[in-house]
């Protein structure tokens, strides 16, 4: 068997110097997240992170930069994701769409208030949060996806 990463994709957006985190369930225990989830098949990276992002959180929103690419190999399952996180800017809020099955609500964390609340969904979701407010955001155009003719 060959083995394959998972890939994902997911969106930090800011407002008021708190970061917007999703509040779902995984195993039972409720968990933040950033707006995030799989690539589809023929999905470029940045329409999953706008897809995601409105999946989730009822935010449509413009990808204004990158990141960064974070590994992680999960030990609960032993599955390795490579997650690219995107920066992104709230455009508009549906509040009377229909969150994606699982999410509770979404919520707005300092980076800080995250790490205190012990609710993590994985260390990325806390690196992500850190590293938007510590590291360069990179230009979408970093990104080259080839697109069939």
């Amino acid at each position: 068997m060959r083995w394959k990463p998972h890939s994902t994709v997911a969106t930090i957006i800011e407002k008021d110097g708190k970061l917007l985190f999703v509040e779902e369930l995984d195993a039972g225990q409720l968990v933040y997240n950033q707006p995030a989830g799989h690539l589809e098949e023929n999905e470029s990276l940045i329409a999953a992170a706008v897809r995601e992002t409105q999946e989730e959180s009822a935010y449509l929103c413009e990808i204004t930069g990158y990141l960064g690419l974070y590994t992680y190999t999960a030990a609960s399952n032993g599955v390795t994701y490579h997650r690219h996180c995107f920066v992104g800017k709230a455009l508009s809020y549906d509040a009377q769409a229909t969150l994606d099955e699982g999410i509770r609500g979404i919520r707005w964390l300092t980076p800080q208030e995250l790490i205190a609340s012990n609710k993590a969904r994985s260390p990325l979701v806390i690196r992500c949060a850190e590293d938007y407010f510590k590291r360069p955001h990179y230009p979408i155009e970093l990104i080259y996806e080839h697109q069939n003719d």
